[in-house]
């Protein structure tokens, strides 16, 4: 097989960010097998078809089951809310088909552990199954967990993560499907919270074992679109404190309502002989911090992550010709494609997609219970 028939279910938001990388991916990786952007499943047939034309898929679906009746589809990606996850997922696992399911992996704890178990039995028949933290394939994250790798900040001593929006700060900002529980399992801890979460483990190759947390919605009440309102009914922000396996210490914040924050993901890990920082909002800058240089000029050093030799940056343009968000899908894509054709497990799997919701539903239960330090239940074995 030197070809993948790609059948992606939804069209929004990240539909659109996963089309984009669908159609870069061949051009700029050339991966072992080339994507057929075969079809896309929709609710409404206009919009779909509409959507399926602009974005680059062959055919539209109104029922996502399609999909998995089609020859032509051997891959789905699962491009839909929280609530949608599992059923879809695990439905194209079991019918054979591989898949890329958008993050967080599902909205509770059971429906993950449900599609782990099914990606298990289907990883046995050769099929595939990643889920979609695609900040792991910024190349200065991805450099950032090869340096602590290796050793360049000694020990791992503190994590200090942060994910700061602003667009929900207006009160009379719309209500959407994102502050409805049952449709997104959570607010900002799920929707943004997850990415740090995935971001911090998977830097310092270490995984969260408690919280103390705490979660606040700030407005109640959103107006909906075709008038009236609606509850909202899941956290605007989320603080938490943890600690990890291999005996550092975390400080977390997740927000939508962080005012002139658009999307400031940032990370700094300190270590014993030295330290590291990122922000997503300088996506092609990594900050090292050496503690054996000379005092007189010590500092933190700026690393522009643009070379040849940086993670996915030679498959692109020139040295310091900067890289954007998109281009995190597109590396997605050919890692997950490069794993399927060598018969290897693609990372983030679903396993680590259920260590994050592990830590999601501790910081709930945490928050719930005045912020008494809670346990993350145990894992699965996955490869983080």
């Amino acid at each position: 097989m030197t070809t993948v028939g790609v059948g992606m279910v939804g069209h929004a938001f990240m539909g659109r960010a996963h089309s984009q990388a669908w159609r870069s991916v061949g051009p700029f990786f050339d991966p072992p097998l080339t994507p057929v952007m075969t079809a896309l499943a929709g609710r409404d047939a206009g919009r779909t078809s509409a959507a399926a034309r602009a974005l680059g898929w062959a055919s539209a679906e109104t029922d996502w089951k399609e999909l998995l009746r089609r020859d032509d589809v051997q891959l789905v990606d699962v491009c839909t809310p929280g609530d949608s996850h599992a059923e879809i997922a695990m439905a194209a696992l079991e019918a054979g088909k591989h898949v890329l399911c958008e993050k967080p992996l599902a909205n509770s704890v059971a429906e993950a552990e449900a599609m782990v178990a099914v990606a298990e039995r289907a990883r046995e028949r050769g099929v595939r199954s990643m889920v979609g933290f695609n900040y792991r394939r910024v190349p200065a994250v991805t450099l950032a967990r090869r340096l602590v790798a290796e050793g360049r900040i000694g020990t791992v001593r503190q994590i200090r993560a942060q994910y700061l929006q602003d667009w929900l700060s207006d009160p009379e900002s719309p209500h959407t499907w994102r502050l409805d529980r049952d449709r997104a399992g959570s607010g900002a801890l799920g929707d943004i919270g997850a990415h740090i979460i995935d971001t911090a483990q998977f830097v310092t190759g270490q995984l969260l074992t408690g919280v103390t947390a705490l979660t606040e919605t700030f407005t109640h009440e959103r107006p909906l679109p075709g008038g009236g309102t609606a509850p909202v009914t899941v956290d605007d922000a989320a603080l938490f404190l943890a600690r990890t396996d291999g005996g550092a210490v975390a400080s977390f914040e997740a927000t939508r309502v962080a005012s002139g924050r658009k999307n400031a993901l940032r990370i700094e890990v300190s270590g014993s002989a030295g330290a590291l920082s990122f922000d997503l909002e300088s996506l092609n800058e990594l900050w090292l911090f050496d503690t054996t240089e000379d005092a007189a000029t010590a500092g933190f050093r700026r690393i522009v992550v643009t070379e040849d030799v940086h993670p996915y940056a030679g498959a692109w343009w020139p040295p310091g010709h900067m890289l954007g968000y998109e281009h995190t899908f597109t590396h997605q894509m050919a890692d997950l494609l490069t794993a399927i054709a060598e018969g290897t497990d693609p990372s983030p799997s679903f396993a680590d997609g259920l260590r994050v919701q592990r830590v999601l539903a501790a910081v709930e239960r945490s928050a719930a219970g005045n912020g008494g330090w809670t346990t993350v239940e145990s894992s699965v074995e996955g490869n983080a």
